[in-house]
C-alpha cells in the first residue's frame, strides 16, 4: 500500500499560503465568522459552564482566550473550552462527503495557537486551518460515514484530532518528520462515542473540544522528540482499516492538491443535527408556500438518509418523545414537528417549553419517518430528503431537496451569513460588536488583527486589553 500517512503529511507540511486561491481565502474567513458566532452562543449552554468551572479550578492560566468567556488559559485548556462551547448549539459547519464537522476542531486549535506565537499572520494562520480541514475531511471520507458511524464512533473527533494535530504542527513550525509524528501520536488519541445517543448526554458537545486539545498535545510532544508511528492511517493496525469496515483508503490522496475539500463543507441553518436540515428546508418550504395552519396536518412523511437513520430516528421511542435539548437536537420528529409549528428550527425552537407542548408532542406523532433509495444514490455526496405534507382536507404537497441551505451548491450569502451570526453573538454582544467582529475578519492581515478578533469575541469588557481601546 502507499505511504498514505507520509504523503498527507508532507502535502500539508509543504502548503503554503501562496498555494491558496481568492476563493479559498475568502471561504475560510466564511467559516471562521460562522465559528465565531456559534462558539460565542456555545458559551451561554448549559453544557460549556462545568468545562468553564473545571478549568477554573485547574489553575492553569495562560494567554488563550475561551470565546464570549473572556478567561484565559494555556492553549490546550482555550481549545478544549471553545470547541466544547462551539458544539454545544448544533449549529457548526459540516462536511457533507465525510459527514463531519472540522470547523469547531481546527479554529478551536488555531486560535489557541495563534495566542502564543506573535509573529502568526492571517496568511499562516488559515493555512494551517485549510491543512486541518483537509486531512480530517479526507479521512472521514475514506472511512465512509456509514460505516464509520455502525462502529460507534462520532467522525468530528476520531478524524479531527489529526486535522488539529496538522494543524498545530504547522502554527508551531514543525519539521516534516516532527509532523509525521505528530500525526502518528494523534492516532492513539483517535476517539468518540455515540453514545450519547442512548440518554441525551454532553458528551458529543465535547468531542472537538478534546480533538482539538489532543491535537495540540501530539504537536507538542513531537516537537520535543516524542515518536509516533510513520504508517498510523494505512498499516495492519491503522485508523483506517480499525475504525470502519469498508474502508476506502485511496480517497485520502485522490486528487489532492487539485482542490481544497474547505470549499466543500456547509453552514447549518437550524439548530440539529446535519441529517434533520434537508427535511427540515422542504417542510418549512411546503408550510409556507401554502399556508398550512399546523392543526390541519393530518400525516407527515419523512425520507431519511440510511446514513443518518440511527442518528436521528433510533431508537424510535426517544426520538418520539425527547426528554432533553440534546434528544431534540438529534430527532426528525421533533424537527419537523418545529419546522411545521414555527416555520423555524433555530435555537429558539429546541427549547424545554417547546419539547412539553402538546402541540409539538401532537405533530411529532404525525411524523412517518421513511427510507427511499431514491435519496441515497448521491449520497455522501449529497443530502438530500423528501418530505410530503397530507392534511385533513385531502390535499397533499411534496417537495424534494436535493441540496439543503447551507451547502456549497445553495450557500448563505454573506448578508444572510452575517444575519445568523447577529442571531447567535447579539445574545452576548451588542450589534455594534457583533458588525466589528464580522468587519475585523474580513479584514485581517497581521498578527495585531488576529489578536484584535479574539479580543472582540473575548467577552464585553476584554477590549480594555487592547491599545487605544
Amino acid at each position: 500500500m502507499d505511504p498514505i500517512t507520509r504523503t498527507l503529511v508532507q502535502f500539508s507540511h509543504a502548503l503554503d499560503s501562496s498555494d491558496l486561491s481568492s476563493e479559498v481565502v475568502e471561504r475560510a474567513k466564511y467559516l471562521l465568522i460562522d465559528y465565531l458566532g456559534v462558539a460565542i452562543a456555545g458559551s451561554l449552554t448549559e453544557s460549556s459552564q462545568p468545562v468553564y468551572r473545571m478549568l477554573a479550578r485547574s489553575g492553569s492560566p495562560g494567554p488563550c482566550t475561551v470565546i464570549g468567556a473572556g478567561s484565559q488559559k494555556t492553549p490546550g485548556s482555550a481549545a478544549l473550552a471553545n470547541g466544547t462551547a462551539a458544539h454545544s448549539v448544533e449549529l457548526d459547519d459540516t462536511h457533507q462527503a465525510g459527514s463531519i464537522h472540522p470547523g469547531v476542531v481546527m479554529f478551536s486549535t488555531a486560535i489557541a495557537l495563534s495566542e502564543i506565537q506573535s509573529d502568526i499572520d492571517s496568511g499562516q494562520f488559515l493555512t494551517a486551518v485549510v491543512a486541518g480541514y483537509e486531512v480530517a475531511t479526507r479521512l472521514a471520507m475514506a472511512l465512509q460515514p456509514k460505516y464509520h458511524y455502525e462502529l460507534g464512533f462520532h467522525p468530528t473527533s476520531t478524524c479531527g484530532v489529526f486535522g488539529a494535530a496538522v494543524t498545530a504542527a504547522k502554527l508551531l513550525r514543525l519539521s516534516e518528520e516532527q509532523m509525521l509524528s505528530a500525526v502518528g501520536i494523534a492516532g492513539s488519541m483517535a476517539a468518540g462515542s455515540l453514545e450519547f445517543l442512548a440518554d441525551g448526554t454532553w458528551t458529543k458537545r465535547l468531542h472537538p473540544g478534546l480533538a482539538a486539545q489532543n491535537g495540540i498535545f501530539a504537536a507538542k510532544l513531537a516537537a520535543e522528540g516524542f515518536q509516533g508511528p510513520t504508517t498510523i492511517l494505512e498499516g495492519r493496525d491503522g485508523f483506517l482499516h480499525a475504525y470502519s469496515r469498508k474502508p476506502k483508503p485511496e480517497l485520502v490522496t485522490l486528487d489532492l492538491g487539485k482542490d481544497f475539500e474547505i470549499l466543500r463543507t456547509s453552514i447549518k441553518p437550524h439548530a440539529c443535527c446535519r441529517y434533520m436540515q434537508s427535511p427540515i428546508d422542504g417542510l418549512i418550504e411546503l408550510a409556507v408556500k401554502h399556508d398550512i395552519p399546523p392543526e390541519q396536518v393530518e400525516r407527515v412523511e419523512v425520507a431519511v438518509l440510511e446514513a443518518g437513520w440511527p442518528l436521528v430516528c433510533l431508537p424510535r421511542k426517544r426520538k418520539y418523545a425527547p426528554t432533553n435539548v440534546v434528544d431534540a437536537q438529534f430527532s426528525m420528529p421533533y424537527g419537523a414537528a418545529v419546522a411545521l409549528a414555527f416555520r423555524a428550527a433555530g435555537l429558539d425552537q429546541f427549547t424545554d417549553e417547546n419539547f412539553h407542548s402538546p402541540q409539538i408532542q401532537s405533530l411529532m406523532g404525525k411524523v412517518v419517518l421513511q427510507k427511499d433509495k431514491r435519496i441515497e444514490k448521491n449520497f455522501p455526496e449529497e443530502w438530500p430528503a423528501i418530505v410530503q405534507i397530507h392534511l385533513k382536507n385531502g390535499k397533499h404537497f411534496e417537495k424534494r431537496v436535493r441540496y439543503p441551505k447551507g451547502d456549497p451548491e445553495n450557500p448563505l450569502t454573506w448578508q444572510e451569513l452575517s444575519a445568523k451570526f447577529h442571531s447567535l453573538a447579539s445574545r452576548v454582544f451588542p450589534n455594534t460588536r457583533c458588525d466589528q467582529i464580522i468587519a475585523a475578519v474580513r479584514e485581517m492581515k497581521s498578527p495585531a488583527d488576529l489578536r484584535k478578533i479574539w479580543k472582540l469575541a473575548a467577552s464585553p469588557d476584554a477590549l480594555s486589553a487592547l491599545p487605544n481601546g
